[in-house]
């Protein structure tokens, strides 16, 4: 049975039901009443129509929709972030949450603009930093930094910050302690610092100034090191509110073969491998007082020529390149890093090859051969490993660490997929 609701004249509706049967008659007083007519088209006409009106008449009301959060289930090795810029619209960045065993989408929380994420290392929440206008592209600026429940994916708390860095998304623009209690924001409001924020009390305990360095590599509870322009470190230990830095020589030339500041970092004791553009392997201890060891080479690990640097630019030959080109499997030693074929200032070049390395012996472990060209390589913390490589159609692709075989392709799942963050990083 259907309601019409008209400000036509009733007669316009009695020769019409006439024609099908209805007996306008009986319900000529009610149509004649108001300047709306109220008009009953009853699907079964005849005896049943009386039976259909008193049985609408005794549905009950259908109540007010609420609305609910599902919740997922708790953070697992496998479920992992995704950074994506959105390049072509960067206003619109978000972070996906992916079940990496399913090649699912779980959900996805908005990063705003050139947004960046990381996750505590118990899955106990996840931070993004992100920035935006009050008028939308201008007016005034506000940089956030707001804390997610990982399971209903709600922010609990949106921190104000006094600045972040605005460059394109890396890992190590925002970092955090091993034990979770400090996040690290790179910024460069109004010159080069790191705020450490409290995640306990969600307030920036203290900003540290570091003119002339960048990014943060954590170590530990207590410290993180910056990269500087003049190719050394700036140790950080924090203690007491207190700021104390140390600066290491130079161990590399910016100007003749600089070092990716995508480089990976074991957070827990501060090991950290350094890939020059070349394909040198610097192993590093970060700490107060950082040691770096002597390079050793991708190339040779391969039974190749070293790689030469900006001394012969035009030489071909087998070198790191991407985005997030590398990606280290914490309890193994195994570094993952894309490898392509070009010249020396190619290294923003996707590569086609995954190049696994052993960080102890400094071998060639083997080479994955990818089904089209990455920027990016993520890997999983656990004892069951996955990797995850990109390409330029937002695709994800989903590996078998141990393998090296294809579990899934996520067709753009988005636009322009930076990193994954895993459980542990």
């Amino acid at each position: 049975m259907t309601l019409f609701f008209s400000l036509r004249s009733p007669a316009a509706y009695s020769s019409a039901l006439s024609a099908k049967g209805f007996d306008f008659m009986r319900y000529s007083t009610a149509l004649r009443s108001g300047t709306a007519a109220l008009v009953l088209g009853l699907v079964a006409l005849g005896a049943s129509s009386v039976a259909s009106l008193k049985a609408w008449a005794d549905e009950p009301v259908v109540q007010e929709e609420e609305s609910d959060i599902i919740k997922l289930s708790p953070v697992t090795p496998h479920r992992i972030l995704v950074q994506d810029t959105a390049g072509t619209h960067a206003k619109d960045g978000r972070i996906y949450v992916v079940d990496a065993d399913k090649g699912k989408l779980l959900g996805m929380v908005q990063a705003a603009y050139n947004g960046n994420v990381v996750q505590d290392p118990k899955g106990r929440a996840f931070y993004v930093a992100e920035t935006v206008w009050s008028r939308g592209n201008r007016g005034d600026r506000l940089d956030l930094l707001p804390a997610y429940d990982p399971q209903t994916l709600t922010i609990t708390n949106d921190e104000v910050l006094p600045g972040r860095a605005l460059v394109t998304p890396k890992k190590n623009d925002l970092a955090i302690s091993q034990d979770g209690g400090r996040v690290y924001v790179f910024s460069m409001v109004p010159t080069n610092a790191v705020h450490v924020v409290d995640t306990a009390t969600h307030k920036v305990s203290q900003t540290v100034d570091l003119p002339g360095c960048a990014l943060a590599y954590p170590w530990g509870n207590n410290g993180f090191t910056s990269i500087c322009a003049d190719g050394g470190l700036a140790n950080v230990s924090l203690t007491d509110g207190k700021a104390d830095v140390a600066h290491t020589k130079p161990f590399f030339d910016p100007e003749k073969d600089a070092v990716f500041e995508h480089s990976p970092t074991r957070r827990s004791d501060g090991k950290t491998w350094f890939i020059s553009y070349s394909g040198l392997v610097y192993p590093t201890a970060l700490s107060a007082d950082s040691k770096v060891e002597a390079p050793w080479s991708i190339q040779e690990a391969d039974g190749m020529k070293k790689a030469p640097a900006a001394e012969a630019p035009f030489a071909k030959t087998w070198r790191p390149g991407g985005w997030q080109l590398s990606a280290l499997h914490y309890a193994s030693g195994h570094l993952f890093v894309l490898m392509h074929e070009g010249t020396f200032w190619t290294h923003k070049k996707a590569g086609t090859e995954i190049w696994e390395l052993d960080t102890a012996t400094h071998k060639l472990v083997r080479r994955i051969p990818l089904p089209v060209p990455a920027t990016m390589v993520g890997v999983t913390q656990d004892d069951k490993p996955l990797l995850f490589t990109n390409d330029n159609e937002g695709d994800l692709f989903i590996w078998d660490m141990k393998s090296g075989k294809q579990l899934h392709k996520m067709p753009h799942l988005g636009d322009d997929l930076y990193f994954t963050v895993a459980l542990g990083e």
